[in-house]
């Protein structure tokens, strides 16, 4: 009797210990977001990429003083997000590298949520990545990885940004969290499809081996994918439906594509909205079968300050520059957010 009292206690102190359920940490929903922060660069030349635009010397005058705003200003959008903890996971784009990562979780407005990253160097000319910020009282890291994503034999560039993979305890909960920046539309929406369609299928793999091994595990896939919800590489590649009732265990969700049906986007493109910010769940995050995990609802997140106001601009993202010019904006995307209940 002794050793079951003892083994119960046991279980209840661990339990109380895993992320997200120490005491404090019970509110009904969790928030995990996704945001592009175009062009989150330092100002140190990297002579293995094509970085000089934003040195001091370089395109965009880009000074310690511009650097250390557009850091502030990304830290204060986080900083609106979900509530005291803020988000439990943050997956970004188009991050140069380690020291802006760790100068953004430094700033006063994120300090106290003692972020922490994932971050893998990849291969990218311009060496900007896709990167993780995950609040360690919601979220444990059990292992991360870069995914290749090859493009040879293709026209054009042919080297583009790693998917970032990681798995973790989510507020008790085991998923896989897949970041992604897939390959721009440059030189035509047709043309450039094939290699989107490649990155997604670097994405189609790693999930197909997941579910095979496990047809319950519990998937995120967020990015910026340079496709809308309704494209070949995210409609038919991924599989991913918009309809919850047509989506099993074993299937992916995007609730995006309802989102995206009303004309609204998180990008703007001649005068024309994308929705290329997505972030789409398996459908077990759906049924939510073992009670600990699963989907609310979805948003594009754009408070007020990050909408631009300038005439002829109404409504867009308050980018960082217009030209080489710095006008103390955010980014060009709007970020995205998606509610698990509890």
């Amino acid at each position: 009797m002794r050793a079951q009292a003892i083994a119960l206690l046991f279980v209840l102190t661990a339990s109380a210990t895993l992320p997200g359920c120490a005491p404090g940490n019970d509110a009904p929903q969790v928030g995990i977001a996704f945001y592009n922060c175009e062009n989150l660069f330092d100002t140190i030349h990297n002579p293995n990429k094509d970085d000089v635009e934003f040195t001091p010397g370089g395109k965009y005058h880009y000074t310690q003083k511009i650097y250390e705003q557009k850091i502030h200003n990304i830290a204060t959008v986080f900083q609106s997000m979900g509530g005291d903890d803020g988000p439990a996971i943050i997956g970004m784009a188009e991050v140069e590298n380690s020291n802006v990562l760790n100068d953004l979780v430094r700033q006063p407005e994120l300090a106290k949520r003692h972020y922490k990253y994932e971050w893998f160097d990849g291969p990218d000319p311009r060496g900007i990545n896709v990167a993780m910020l995950y609040n360690p009282k919601l979220f444990r890291v059990l292992n991360s990885e870069p995914l290749h994503v090859d493009l040879s034999g293709m026209e054009g560039k042919i080297i583009t940004r790693d998917v970032l993979h990681v798995q973790g305890i989510l507020c008790g909960d085991t998923v896989h969290v897949f970041v992604n920046h897939w390959p721009s539309r440059t030189g035509g929406e047709e043309e450039s499809a094939p290699k989107r369609g490649r990155a997604a299928r670097v994405d189609k793999n790693a999930i197909d081996a997941l579910l095979e091994r496990n047809p319950a595990t519990k998937i995120i896939v967020m990015g910026d994918f340079n496709d809308n919800p309704t494209d070949s590489s995210i409609a038919v590649i991924l599989a991913a439906k918009g309809e919850q009732s047509k989506v099993s265990d074993t299937d992916l969700y995007n609730p995006w594509a309802d989102i995206y049906k009303t004309g609204a986007g998180t990008e703007q493109f001649r005068d024309s909205w994308n929705l290329f910010d997505q972030i789409i769940v398996s459908g077990s995050l759906l049924q939510n079968k073992n009670h600990k995990l699963g989907y609310g609802k979805a948003e594009i997140y754009k408070p007020n300050f990050i909408i631009d106001h300038y005439k002829g601009h109404e409504g867009e993202p308050h980018r960082s520059f217009v030209g080489p010019h710095w006008i103390n904006g955010y980014s060009d995307h709007f970020p995205v957010m998606l509610y698990f209940k509890r």
